[in-house]
């Protein structure tokens, strides 16, 4: 079922239980070796000009490529276990982080499977071996996770010289890239995530690390210094969830930075509503609420629209003009469609349309401007990776080791089915030549022939 709101028709012509204790809580921060922290400040102009040709994935969906490959790169449409892999590195723990790639280099954390031991390691792209593998976290108690869910489900972040690897209230840490040596941690932010972390850093280019914990008994935003790890600010959620059960107050989200007629807004979507902040102070913009929660899948934007995927309790996909203060739920709202959206995949947003796929394996793409459904196609299987355009084609990776590989278009097209021996939790990374795969066992290189 679709609305198109009344508002719509005057801003078309616009411009795009398991409850357990944590031993963690009331840890101190680890002292910050500051002055390693300054003495390597952000590169020179002209260094950061010779790392311009590095190829970067630099986040989960690519940051600011928006789970789009390069429109030059030249990827795989067909593989299989003995087709087009150009390494297979066997993972020895449990992970659904998206790799973050700089150069060569590929960054992911694993935890053991019962949630006490948590790691992060790069690998070297070329030849799929581990360049370092560091231990960052022991635990003594940990919370139940979900059994979709793993300890090292947050997908870390990279500028080429650190990485920030984060486990949600289990700890955060900032890391050298080249020697994986810790520069800073924390973990002194409290959060009973009750089905396991989930919700990925974002890194901004003003040296910012912006990260969610909503949890079942305490729900809040930080903005930290990358650099240093101190808290810029903190902003607890001032949301009427309508219930005392912590179960509908937690949240999964990613947040985004979009910018708004010449000013930033971090979109953060979490459970019964999506709020705008403001990136320097944690000021409020905007808000819209819904009835849904647990939201999962990063907004989007298209320069014009907030696209917002409310979570579960039957997610919707709703359209936001940006462009306003205050709650914006009965002035702002474009469009809201309730047919077949994913709670946990992240949508992708591609000249003008939507792909989406529901959890439960069927595929959809809608009209962004309207939000109208162009086509539906069962695909088969479970969905928690988040689909991806390459050259043409759209890539839908499920838990059972299938991709399937779609034209990109109004129209459905099956191109080919690829199957790898295990299914994929993580979402896929778009390489110059390749596809970086991460599944439940494995990271693979899958290359164009």
């Amino acid at each position: 079922m679709m609305k198109i709101f009344a508002a719509a028709a005057s801003l078309l012509p616009l411009p795009g239980k398991w409850i357990g204790s944590i031993g963690l809580l009331g840890l101190v921060c680890i002292p910050l070796p500051v002055a390693l922290a300054q003495s390597e400040s952000r590169p020179e102009s002209a260094a950061a000009s010779a790392e311009q040709d590095v190829y970067r994935w630099p986040q989960f969906r690519g940051g600011d490529h928006a789970a789009k490959a390069a429109t030059d790169s030249r990827l795989p449409v067909r593989w299989s276990e003995t087709e087009n892999v150009r390494w297979k590195l066997p993972t020895e723990l449990r992970g659904w982080s998206s790799p973050a790639v700089w150069g060569n280099t590929a960054v992911l954390t694993e935890a053991t499977e019962d949630g006490r031991e948590m790691f992060a390691l790069a690998v070297d792209l070329e030849n799929g071996t581990v360049r370092w593998r560091k231990r960052l976290f022991t635990n003594d108690e940990v919370e139940e996770s979900h059994s979709m869910n793993s300890y090292a489900s947050p997908s870390p972040a990279t500028d080429g010289r650190r990485a920030w690897v984060h486990f949600g209230s289990y700890g955060t840490a900032c890391l050298d890239l080249q020697t994986g040596e810790v520069v800073w941690q924390r973990r002194d932010f409290p959060c009973s995530h009750y089905r396991g972390p989930g919700s990925s850093p974002l890194l901004d280019d003003q040296g910012r690390l912006f990260i969610h914990f909503d949890g079942f008994d305490l729900q809040y935003i930080v903005a930290l210094s990358a650099d240093s790890g101190e808290t810029l600010w903190k902003r607890d959620r001032d949301i009427d969830y309508g219930t005392t059960n912590g179960d509908q107050m937690k949240a999964f989200s990613t947040p985004k930075l979009i910018d708004v007629d010449g000013q930033q807004q971090l979109i953060s979507a979490t459970s019964k509503a999506t709020i705008a902040y403001r990136p320097e102070t944690g000021e409020e913009i905007w808000r819209v609420r819904y009835t849904q929660f647990s939201a999962t899948a990063q907004p989007l934007f298209d320069g014009q629209r907030v696209y917002i995927s409310t979570g579960f309790g039957k997610s919707h996909l709703i359209a936001v003009d940006p462009r306003g203060t205050g709650d914006l739920t009965d002035t702002h709202l474009l469009w809201e469609t309730t047919r077949g959206i994913g709670s946990k995949p992240t949508p992708l947003l591609h000249d003008g349309l939507i792909y989406n796929v529901h959890d439960a394996g069927v595929a959809t793409c809608l009209d962004a401007a309207s939000g109208e459904t162009l086509w539906t196609q069962r695909l088969g299987g479970e969905f928690s990776a988040s689909p991806l355009a390459g050259d043409g084609v759209v890539y839908w990776f499920d838990h059972d080791g299938v991709c399937y590989v779609t034209r990109q278009g109004r129209q459905f097209e099956l191109i080919a089915e690829n199957r790898l021996d295990d299914g994929c939790m993580a979402s896929p990374v778009p390489l110059p030549d390749s596809l970086l795969i991460r599944t439940r066992s494995a990271l693979y290189r899958i290359a164009a022939p």
